[in-house]
C-alpha cells in the first residue's frame, strides 16, 4: 500500500512541476450557492456579477483558465471554471534597499539599516548586493496555489454581489438577496474550506423539490450540469430556455396552433428564469373570452400570468395557451390540476376584462375625456385634461414649425390621445394605454390615422422598441413628452434640483421621454427647432400655473436634452467630437447637427491630426480675448506673411461641415505667419489688424466646431 501511495505522490508531483512550467492544465473549479428561490429580474445579474467577479479575481492573481462559464437556476447560482492553473508562477524579484552611504558605515560593514532591510525581506546580509549606489536584495516569492487563492476569496466575491431588496437573514449581518442553503466548492475532487453564513461547503447539492433523489454527489466540477440532469435540474440557462422553446412548438403543434417567440422575450426570459424543470401544459378558456380585443387578452396571458398564447394557423388568436409547469413526473393526475388551476385563474382574469371592456364602449373615446379631470398629472402642474390640452396647443404650434398646413387630424389625435387613461380597462391594465385608445377610437368612428396616432404618441415605448410611424403619432409624441419634460424641469427649480432624474430615479420616464423626442425626430428627418418647442412648452405652463421661470431653466433643459443625446450616439462617435460639436446648437436642427458630426468624425480621423490642431488652436487662443473687431485693412500689412494668410482667408469663401477639408489649405500659410509676424506688435493698429485677421480665420474655425475640444489622435 505504502508503494502506490509513493507512486502515486510522485505521479503528483511530476504533474504539479507540469504545471508550474506552464504544461497542459487540467485543472478544474466549481462553486454552486444553493438559495431559497431568487427573484428572476436578479438572475441574469448574478450570473454577469458572478462571472466578472471570478476573472477579476484570477487575473489579480495573475492565474490562467480556458474557460468560465456560470449556470443558474431560481434555486442555484454557479461558476465552472476550466483549464486552471495549478498554482501561481514563483517570482523573482530585486527589492531596492538603502542608499549605500546609509546602509555601510566607514569599514564598508552593512550597518543596523541594511541588517533590518534583510530581515525585513527574509534574506541575509551576506546575501544582499551593491547596484547603483543602493543595496538590493533578490527576492524569491512563491505562488499561491489555486485552491489557496480560491479558498481565501470565494466569500469576498459572493458577498460583493449586488441587486435589490438585498436584506439580512437570521442573525447575520451581511446581506443577500435570499437565504443560503448549501455550498459546493470543489477543486478538482477535493471540497474547499469555504463557510458562508455558517454553510459549510461539501460536495453534495439538493435536486429539484419533487424529485425522487433529493440531495447527490458530485465527484467532479466538469459533471456539474449532467450529475444535476439526473435529479431533473436543467442548469444552463440558454440549454433551459431552448427546452422550453422546442417542448412549447411541439405542444402547440399537437392541438394544431403555432406560437410566436418573435414577441415574447421578455416572458421566455422570465420562465426560465423561474423554472429548473419546464414542463410545457396546454389549457384553454371559454371561446366567448376571445371577443375582447387580443391586446388585452394577450396581455393577461403574457404579462400578469406567464402564459405564452396560441395563435390558429390562420394567424387568429386561439383560445388555448400553454403554462410552463416546474414539474417533475408524469401523473396525469397532477398536470390535470394544474391545467385546471391555470384555466380558474386566466378565467376570472378574462371575466374582469371583458365586463369592463363592455362598460368602456357604451360611451365613445371623445365622452371620456371629462373624467380626466379629476385625474392630476402631477402635483402643482394640474389634472391629465390639462396636459392633454396643452399636448393639442404644443402640436399646433410644432405643425406650424414644420409648415403643416392641414392639422385637422393631428389636432384629433391630441385631443384624444389620453382619453383612454380614464376607462376601467386601462385602469385594470395600465400596460395597455394607448393600445386600448386606439381599439377605442375606431370603436368610436375615429379616423385610422387618428387611431393610429392615439396608439403611437407613446412610441417609443423603451429604448429599443419601435418609434411612431404616422406624422400624427410623431407630431402628438413629440408634443407629450416635451411637455412632461419641461413640467418636471419647472417643478423641480431652485431647492428641489435634487429631485431631477438620475439614472436611479425617473419615476416619470423623462430619460426615457428625451429618448423618444430625439430618435422619432432623427428618424424621419423631422426639421424641427427643439429649442423653440421647449421655450413654447415652458412659456405654456408657467403662465398657466404662475411659476417664475429661473434664468438656468431653459439651458438646464438643453444640457440634460444633450446628455441623452450622447448616450444615443457614444458607440459610433468619438466623446471628443460630440462635445465639439456641442456648440453648433444641436437642437436647433438635430439631422444637420448629425452629418455636422459624421463630416468632423471623418476629417478628424483622416487628417494629420496634432499639425492641424496646433495651428487651429493656436489661432483661438490668441483671438479668445479680442471680442469686437472691423474689416481688416490691407494697407496696414507689414509683412508678406500677411498678405498671403489674407489671401487664402479671401479666396476660401464660406467654410462649414460640408467642405471641412478645405481647412488644410489655412494651415501653411498660417504656420508662415506665426515663424515670421509678431501679433502683438508695439503698433497697436497694426496689432488689431493683425488680430482681425485670425479672428476672421477663427470665425471659420468655430462656425464647424469647437476644436479645442478635439484630442489629436
Amino acid at each position: 500500500m505504502a508503494r502506490h501511495k509513493n507512486i502515486k505522490t510522485k505521479i503528483c508531483t511530476q504533474n504539479f512541476v507540469c504545471n508550474k512550467m506552464g504544461g497542459m492544465e487540467n485543472n478544474n473549479f466549481l462553486l454552486e450557492i444553493l438559495v431559497q428561490e431568487l427573484p428572476y429580474q436578479f438572475i441574469p445579474s448574478a450570473q454577469a456579477q458572478l462571472e466578472s467577479g471570478f476573472k477579476k479575481l484570477l487575473e489579480d492573481n495573475k492565474l490562467k483558465y480556458s474557460k468560465i462559464k456560470t449556470y443558474a437556476t431560481p434555486r442555484r447560482l454557479a461558476v465552472v471554471i476550466e483549464g486552471l492553473d495549478y498554482s501561481q508562477d514563483d517570482i523573482i524579484k530585486d527589492v531596492k534597499g538603502p542608499i549605500l552611504s546609509i546602509a555601510l558605515d566607514e569599514s564598508g560593514n552593512y550597518t543596523k539599516a541594511a541588517e533590518g532591510f534583510a530581515k525585513k525581506n527574509g534574506v541575509l546580509p551576506d546575501n544582499l548586493y551593491q547596484k547603483d549606489g543602493y543595496i538590493f536584495a533578490k527576492i524569491e516569492q512563491k505562488g499561491k496555489t489555486s485552491k489557496e487563492v480560491l479558498t481565501e476569496n470565494i466569500k469576498p466575491v459572493i458577498m460583493k454581489l449586488q441587486g435589490s431588496h438585498f436584506m439580512r437573514w437570521g442573525y447575520f449581518e451581511e446581506k443577500f438577496s435570499r437565504p443560503i442553503e448549501g455550498i459546493v466548492a470543489l477543486f478538482n475532487e477535493d471540497v474547499l474550506n469555504v463557510e458562508i453564513f455558517n454553510k459549510k461547503a461539501s460536495n453534495k447539492t439538493k435536486g429539484h423539490r419533487f424529485a425522487e433523489i433529493k440531495e447527490i454527489e458530485i465527484k467532479n466540477p466538469l459533471e456539474y450540469v449532467d450529475v444535476l440532469k439526473k435529479v431533473n435540474v436543467y442548469a444552463d440557462v440558454e440549454e433551459r430556455k431552448q427546452l422550453i422553446i422546442d417542448s412549447a412548438i411541439k405542444k402547440a403543434e399537437e392541438v394544431s396552433c403555432k406560437i410566436d417567440f418573435s414577441k415574447l422575450d421578455d416572458l421566455l426570459d422570465e420562465v426560465t428564469y423561474i423554472t429548473e424543470f419546464p414542463i410545457p401544459v396546454v389549457c384553454e378558456f371559454k371561446k366567448e373570452y376571445l371577443q375582447i380585443p387580443d391586446i388585452v387578452t394577450v396581455t393577461v396571458m403574457s404579462k400578469h400570468q406567464r402564459y405564452f398564447p396560441l395563435y390558429e394557423n390562420s394567424g387568429k388568436l386561439s383560445n388555448k395557451f400553454i403554462t410552463m409547469a416546474n414539474f417533475v413526473g408524469n401523473s396525469s393526475e397532477a398536470l390535470e390540476n394544474i391545467q385546471k388551476g391555470n384555466q380558474r385563474v386566466i378565467s376570472a382574469r378574462l371575466e374582469d376584462g371583458k365586463f369592463f371592456y363592455e362598460d368602456d364602449i357604451k360611451t365613445s373615446l371623445e365622452e371620456k375625456l371629462p373624467s380626466l379631470s379629476g385625474m392630476t398629472f402631477q402635483r402643482g402642474l394640474g389634472t391629465l385634461l390639462d396636459k392633454t390640452e396643452r399636448i393639442s396647443e404644443l402640436s399646433s404650434y410644432i405643425c406650424d414649425l414644420l409648415k403643416i398646413a392641414d392639422k385637422t387630424d393631428i389636432l384629433r389625435t391630441a385631443k384624444l390621445c389620453k382619453a383612454d387613461l380614464s376607462t376601467k380597462l386601462v385602469f385594470e391594465f395600465t400596460e395597455l394605454q394607448g393600445f386600448i385608445g386606439e381599439n377605442y377610437a375606431l370603436k368610436s368612428g375615429e379616423k385610422e390615422n387618428v387611431a393610429l396616432g392615439i396608439k403611437e404618441h407613446y412610441f417609443p415605448l423603451n429604448a429599443y422598441s419601435e418609434l411612431p410611424s404616422s406624422l400624427e403619432g410623431q407630431i402628438v409624441s413629440i408634443a407629450d413628452k416635451i411637455d412632461t419634460i419641461t413640467a418636471v424641469f419647472l417643478s423641480t427649480q431652485g431647492d428641489k434640483k435634487k429631485k431631477r432624474p438620475t439614472g436611479s430615479n425617473d419615476p416619470l420616464g423623462v430619460r426615457r421621454a428625451i429618448l423618444g423626442v430625439l430618435k422619432t425626430v432623427i428618424n424621419f428627418n423631422l426639421k424641427l427647432n427643439l429649442d423653440d418647442v421647449i421655450k413654447k412648452s415652458i412659456e405654456m405652463i408657467s403662465k398657466s400655473f404662475d411659476i417664475k421661470v429661473e434664468n438656468e431653466t431653459f439651458s438646464e433643459i438643453v444640457d440634460f436634452i444633450y446628455g441623452r443625446l450622447n448616450v444615443i450616439y457614444e458607440q459610433t462617435y468619438s466623446n471628443d467630437v460630440l462635445a465639439a460639436c456641442k456648440n453648433s446648437d444641436p437642437l436647433y436642427d438635430l439631422n444637420d447637427w448629425l452629418k455636422r458630426v459624421e463630416a468632423v468624425e471623418k476629417f478628424v480621423n483622416a487628417s494629420d491630426l496634432s499639425a492641424v490642431l496646433e495651428a487651429i488652436n493656436r489661432v483661438l487662443k490668441i483671438t479668445a480675448s479680442h471680442k469686437t473687431f472691423d474689416e481688416v485693412d490691407e494697407t496696414l500689412f507689414v509683412q508678406e506673411e500677411e498678405k498671403v494668410l489674407y489671401s487664402a482667408i479671401k479666396n476660401s469663401g464660406e467654410i462649414n461641415y460640408a467642405n471641412i477639408s478645405e481647412i488644410a489649405r489655412f494651415i501653411e500659410p498660417l504656420n508662415k505667419f506665426f515663424d515670421k509676424v509678431l501679433v502683438m506688435d508695439k503698433d497697436e493698429k497694426i496689432k488689431t489688424n493683425r488680430l482681425n485677421l485670425l479672428s476672421k480665420l477663427s470665425n471659420k474655425f468655430n462656425s464647424i466646431c469647437d476644436f479645442s475640444k478635439i484630442v489629436s489622435r
